[in-house]
């Protein structure tokens, strides 16, 4: 059983920074893309960043420049590291991976941590 942990959320001021990790574990095969999803209330869930195995990345229009997503593959860990928030970023953030498993590709989610920028 493979399970994602997200960490690193919580309450910063604008133009603050904060940083993100979702870790893996378990039955691990091999991980293949990564990507970090965001919920705000009211809005649909959007992709915020993904990247592949090979290292190539891609970020939504709305963080380019501020946020950055990275991986630690021995430690089954991609990060998203996250600077001059704005109020528009809080949301509930979600890590994603692609996981293989006895030669079976499986789509696995965290459980989501809270990013609240505020005054």
């Amino acid at each position: 059983q493979v399970q994602l942990v997200e960490s690193g959320g919580g309450l910063v001021q604008p133009g603050g920074s904060l940083r993100l990790s979702c870790a893996a574990s378990g039955s691990i095969g091999s991980i293949g893309t990564m990507k970090w999803y965001r919920q705000i209330p009211g809005r649909q869930r959007e992709l915020v960043a993904r990247i592949t195995s090979d290292g190539s990345t891609n970020y939504a229009d709305s963080v380019k420049g501020r946020f950055t997503i990275s991986r630690d593959d021995a430690k089954n860990t991609v990060y998203l590291q996250m600077n001059s928030l704005k109020p528009e970023d809080t949301a509930v953030y979600q890590c994603n991976a692609l996981i293989e498993q006895t030669g079976w590709e499986y789509d696995y989610w965290g459980q989501g941590t809270q990013v609240t920028v505020s005054s």
